[in-house]
């Protein structure tokens, strides 16, 4: 709803000192308040704030609608969320003023490079083919598409997406199964609201997915990540569900092996819990073909979700859930009555796109160029750090430079000075996964977080978005890249003075994953 939404200066039945006033919808109007009053100092940091439910019951706002922009303040980094001890103002959540700054030399302002992954280059978007989808699917489109959203989405994009997702990923669902969504994490809070926790996850993932997943007092503990996926043998029966990236294990690459995609399914039908598979790039594989979506093999025990967010753009609010039947009407109940997420007009084209044979062109186009990046990347190690090991290559649009034990955050730092954006492996680590060096070695960690035989590895690595910059800026962030990595052992130079290739203007021969 927009327009202005004002309620009393002081939350009804609760001591939170916030003033609701202003224009737009109430979920940005109540972060608006949240933020100024953190600003202000009314909300200091470490201030323990009301379950979200307890909110949204004196304010009388849908219970998704507090939820939901707790957990974006989480990712703004305003609030801090963590299992058992609720939600609460983030200890730095208000930035300094730059009185306050300490003053450090600064190296002259220089353009950022960027190789963060997750943000594919906005400058590919079809904007003549979306421009003409667009226009045939305002021309069709029947009256009751302008009128109040059903929240399951518009039926020519569930036909469509139904149509697509069998043919090209192997899934088994009618379009009754599939719930639109604003994109993968949307579906995921959806998913917490009515399964409830605890859920495991891969020791590898997202940040924010757990974290969104604790916003909504949901437990994650982690499943230890190897060279074929995660170990799924380590499930359990209390867990409620499992989150899962099989077909290229999020970060480190990696399709999840046959044997393990078998185990884990038969794992959901033993317990009755769920696999929720996330399919965030199943369709960018370059040396071999598409490994199928594991909800193919149980689609009453598995829950496919998707977006457009890498194969288009993250600005398309468009994301999907396949559901097992029996999950549908709660999912649709959690949502509530209307679409208040996705543009109805959005989801047209994006069906006349999809039935068009647009969409299948622009994955062709963006696979052809995200493989010219992959083989520039591997080029330029090759020849300027050859003793760094690049993996999970085969797939995806980012790659994993593995490091020297002890040396991720030294190299992630001289990337900065060298003006690159570029992560850390251990950004992605689940905290209960994670253990302390000693001496610079790895360490492995045992479900008890101690030091164990079975343990985990701790890892030192950079993850890099080969997908992320501009065609212009690719060559200079990879001549950076190399000049951050650490040298070579053993005499000599540490680096050769050759430049960084060029990009082959066609796709040359494959290579194999490491």
């Amino acid at each position: 709803m927009v327009g202005s939404w004002v309620n009393s200066a002081e939350i009804l039945g609760s001591d939170l000192p916030l003033e609701l006033s202003g224009t737009g919808n109430r979920r940005a109007v109540l972060m608006r308040a949240l933020r100024e009053a953190i600003r202000a100092g009314r909300l200091p940091p470490g201030t323990r704030l009301p379950p979200y439910r307890s909110l949204a019951a004196d304010l009388g706002l849908a219970r998704n609608t507090v939820a939901d922009a707790y957990a974006e303040l989480v990712a703004e980094g305003w609030l801090a969320a963590r299992q058992g001890s609720g939600t609460r103002v983030a200890e730095r959540a208000v930035p300094r003023t730059p009185a306050q700054r300490p003053r450090t030399p600064r190296r002259p302002a220089r353009p950022l490079l960027d190789l963060v992954q997750g943000k594919p280059d906005p400058s590919v978007f079809p904007r003549t083919a979306w421009l003409a989808s667009a226009r045939r699917a305002l021309t069709r489109a029947p009256h009751d598409a302008f009128g109040p959203g059903d929240p399951q989405g518009r039926p020519e994009l569930r036909q469509a997406l139904a149509g697509y997702l069998a043919r090209v990923r192997g899934v088994r669902a009618s379009p009754g199964q599939i719930v639109l969504c604003s994109g993968a994490a949307h579906g995921l809070r959806l998913l917490a609201e009515v399964l409830g926790g605890p859920w495991a996850v891969e020791e590898y993932g997202l940040p924010f997915h757990r974290t969104l997943l604790a916003a909504h007092g949901v437990g994650t503990r982690p499943l230890t990540v190897d060279e074929h996926g995660a170990r799924v043998a380590e499930l359990g029966r209390t867990d409620r569900a499992v989150l899962l990236t099989p077909a290229h294990q999020f970060p480190t690459g990696g399709p999840l092996r046959p044997e393990r995609r078998a185990a884990v399914v038969d794992w959901a039908r033993t317990t009755g819990s769920l696999v929720v598979e996330d399919d965030y790039d199943g369709e960018f594989r370059y040396d071999r073909q598409p490994v199928g979506a594991v909800q193919g093999l149980d689609p009453e025990h598995v829950v496919l979700v998707g977006s457009v967010s890498k194969s288009l753009s993250t600005t398309l609010r468009i994301g999907w859930l396949v559901l097992p039947e029996r999950l549908v009407e709660p999912v649709l109940a959690a949502k509530g009555e209307r679409e208040q997420w996705s543009s109805a007009t959005e989801q047209l084209t994006l069906a006349d796109f999809i039935e068009s044979g647009a969409y299948d062109r622009q994955v062709r186009r963006m696979r052809q160029r995200h493989r010219r990046r992959r083989d520039q990347l591997v080029a330029a190690l090759e020849l300027r750090a050859p003793q760094v090991r690049v993996t999970g290559i085969s797939a995806g649009l980012h790659a994993v430079l593995e490091l020297p034990p002890g040396t991720e955050h030294s190299v992630v730092r001289a990337a900065a000075w060298q003006g690159l954006a570029v992560e850390g492996l251990g950004d992605y680590l689940h905290p209960a996964a994670a253990a302390p060096r000693a001496g610079g070695r790895d360490e492995r960690v045992g479900g008890n977080g101690q030091n164990g035989q079975n343990g985990r590895l701790r890892r030192d690595g950079l993850v890099v978005g080969y997908a992320t910059p501009a065609e212009h800026a690719y060559p200079e962030a990879l001549e950076a890249l190399c000049r951050a990595l650490p040298p070579a052992p053993g005499p000599g130079p540490a680096h050769a003075p050759a430049s960084v290739p060029a990009a082959p203007r066609e796709p040359g021969p494959a290579h194999a994953p490491a």
